[in-house]
């Protein structure tokens, strides 16, 4: 099987090794399934996509949203980085998933509006499938409504046109969408159980997204759902685009 690309950006090395077994976990993965490129250490390397099977973006700290003056060199760097890849990627229509970050990235490079208007704490989220989500092949298997963990300071606030409204949740109306027929982007986690969540709450007690006398209180919290569905979305896309 020729592997996937994960594109990492996560700087805490702790955060960065968790959510890469996770997705090896959760995609049934071996490691030489799986290529990592940790995006905030040096710069994307020159890609052959023959080479690989699909290409996932995970989490980031980087906000896409923010003012460019609020961005540090090296976010500028990986937002060029990735919007170069998406011409290509869009261009062929080649397998893509994006989480979390995924959207701020795939929503932005198709035209979407990505602000803070649908920002959600770290926790637990009621999704809903739409219609079109019932009928996609990387929700199959999938109930109509089920529990996914989130934790994010933009979203988007209004999709282009062209693309397809997979999934929404009653505090953020844009969790899932699709571009053309293969390129994916979640606003939830696909790959991330209570135990990753809690991992996170801790290594992210001092970086904005909470006051962080609060993590004792979001880890407990956390520790009281189950959370079993959307690893699916991230099974299912390695079953189909796997080649």
């Amino acid at each position: 099987m020729l592997p996937f690309l994960l594109l990492a950006s996560r700087a805490e090395d702790a955060a960065a090794e968790d959510e890469y077994a996770a997705y090896l976990r959760y995609g049934g993965l071996e490691e030489r399934e799986l290529r990592r490129v940790r995006l905030e250490a040096a710069p994307l390397p020159a890609l052959d996509l023959s080479r690989f099977s699909g290409v996932i973006v995970g989490g980031s700290p980087f906000t896409s949203s923010d003012p460019p003056g609020q961005k540090s060199p090296v976010q500028h760097r990986v937002e060029r980085e990735l919007s170069a890849l998406l011409d290509q990627l869009v261009d062929r229509d080649f397998p893509f998933l994006g989480a979390c970050y995924g959207v701020g990235t795939l929503g932005r490079h198709q035209g979407a509006v990505i602000d803070r208007t649908y920002g959600e704490p770290l926790g637990a989220v009621e999704i809903e499938l739409t219609e079109a989500g019932l009928q996609d092949p990387l929700l199959q298997g999938m109930p109509r409504t089920f529990t996914a963990l989130t934790g994010h300071k933009e979203a988007v606030s209004s999709l282009p046109t062209r693309a397809v409204l997979l999934a929404r949740a009653a505090t953020c109306p844009v969790h899932m969408f699709r571009i053309k027929t293969n390129l994916y982007a979640t606003q939830f986690h696909p790959e991330l159980d209570v135990e990753g969540l809690v991992t996170r709450i801790d290594i992210y007690r001092h970086a904005g997204y909470f006051p962080p006398e609060s993590a004792e209180e979001l880890m407990e919290n956390a520790r009281k759902f189950t959370v079993t569905e959307p690893m699916t979305v991230l099974k299912n896309f390695v079953s189909r685009y796997a080649r």
